[in-house]
């Protein structure tokens, strides 16, 4: 109940931020993000909202789990902007998971840059570094401090 209310808070917040309708404004969003968590802090000086413990963010392709997210966003058109993530932060797209301890999403780039030992795992392959960068409409990666282990299947 706690966090139905908290994605109802967060709606509200948004749509009145913003100076644009409501149909405008959800034509600009690339899909529905939904944020949840216990606690949340609306700073309307600062354009950004603080979401803490158990904090799940889902997009229509893909989910981020953290403690912690901090989400600027546009004054005037209250779209976000970057996501500050920390804690034990955990990304699921598709078959692929990666996790790492701090993450920063920046929306103008459509990117992910993951550190504190950042993972990334899709089936039995691995690949670790120092800073991991994902280019979430390119579907690519930039490692800094690559270790990579591959395994090959057997052919049949």
């Amino acid at each position: 109940m706690l966090k139905q209310l908290f994605i109802i808070s967060l709606s509200i917040l948004f749509i009145m931020l913003s100076n644009i309708s409501y149909a405008e404004k959800a034509q600009q969003i690339k899909g529905l993000i939904i944020i949840t968590s216990e606690t949340l802090i609306a700073d309307n000086k600062t354009n950004t909202a603080l979401f803490e413990n158990s904090v799940v963010a889902r997009s229509e392709d893909m989910t981020i789990y953290a403690d912690k997210m901090l989400v600027h966003y546009d004054k005037d058109t209250g779209n976000i902007t970057k996501i500050e993530a920390e804690g034990e932060i955990k990304l699921i797209k598709g078959m692929r998971v990666i996790t790492s301890r701090e993450a920063i999403y920046y929306a103008d780039g459509d990117k992910v840059i993951f550190t504190g030992e950042p993972r990334a795992v899709e089936g039995e392959n691995v690949v670790t570094g120092i800073k991991m960068t994902y280019f979430l409409g390119e579907d690519r990666f930039l490692v800094e401090g690559s270790k990579v282990f591959l395994t090959r299947k057997k052919e049949q």
